[in-house]
């Protein structure tokens, strides 16, 4: 039985806020509620929804984000934010309390997945960029009929800026066969045994798939990342075919 979800593809709808568990100064995790306990919001693995507010000087702003749930979480969805001093978006969600309202509108994206298209997916992820990676490859791992590995390359600042860690490292150990993470800093602590300075080609070579016509490479981060990335990508000859830019 496929149930139906609760957006619609041309107008706004309003989803009320229920919980907000600030995750460190500048992330917090927003759960909204779907109409019924047994709602889902569905939006197909890999796309994302346009998130409605208003900025400080109270004119409005459109942004797409990725939830962190996915259909099998029936009832709610939930949005891990990361809140920039000078976003507008981001001066909605300080603001936004329990109980208030926020207007969505989906899905969106270009993202098209059936399960065992690709033998593996290679991620790039830098920063906030880690959502619909991390939506992904929970999909494919949760799934029983779904045997595709995945190999993700996740670059952050600081140690305190990766989104999703304890998530991440969770589908590490209940997957072990499928699913390897390896983080990447540029200001790293003393002990720290991941990647230290900017993604490299060499890293690339050694954490995810060779090129080939059953893999695919994910990438979503900050523009200069992708840029990077896309030619680090080229130079270890992987086809455009087999790469996806979210």
């Amino acid at each position: 039985m496929v149930l139906a979800g609760c957006l619609d593809s041309e107008n706004f709808k309003e989803f009320k806020l229920v919980e907000r568990i600030q995750l460190s100064h500048n992330v917090a995790k927003f759960k909204f509620a779907l109409p019924t306990p047994s709602s889902v919001l569905g939006l197909p693995i890999g796309q994302h929804i346009s998130c409605r507010g208003k900025d400080a000087l109270g004119e409005d702003v459109i942004k797409p984000y990725t939830p962190t749930t996915l259909d099998s979480d029936v009832g709610y969805f939930e949005l891990v934010i990361k809140m920039y001093p000078q976003g507008r978006m981001s001066h909605f969600f300080r603001e936004l309390r329990v109980g208030d309202y926020m207007s969505v509108k989906g899905p969106k994206g270009r993202f098209k997945y059936q399960p065992g298209e690709v033998k593996a997916f290679g991620m790039l992820a830098g920063g906030s960029g880690i959502t619909p990676m991390f939506q992904v490859a929970r999909a494919i791992l949760e799934n029983p009929k779904d045997k595709t590995n995945v190999h993700l390359i996740y670059a952050n600042v600081t140690f305190e800026d990766i989104l999703l860690k304890e998530e991440l490292d969770s589908l590490a150990s209940n997957y072990p066969g499928r699913f390897k993470v390896y983080y990447v800093l540029n200001q790293p602590p003393e002990e720290w045994n991941g990647g230290v300075g900017f993604v490299s080609k060499e890293m690339i070579q050694e954490h995810l798939p060779a090129p080939a016509s059953d893999i695919r490479i994910l990438r979503c981060g900050p523009p200069p990342m992708n840029k990077a990335m896309a030619a680090h990508l080229e130079a270890l000859e992987y086809a455009p075919e087999m790469q996806f830019q979210f």
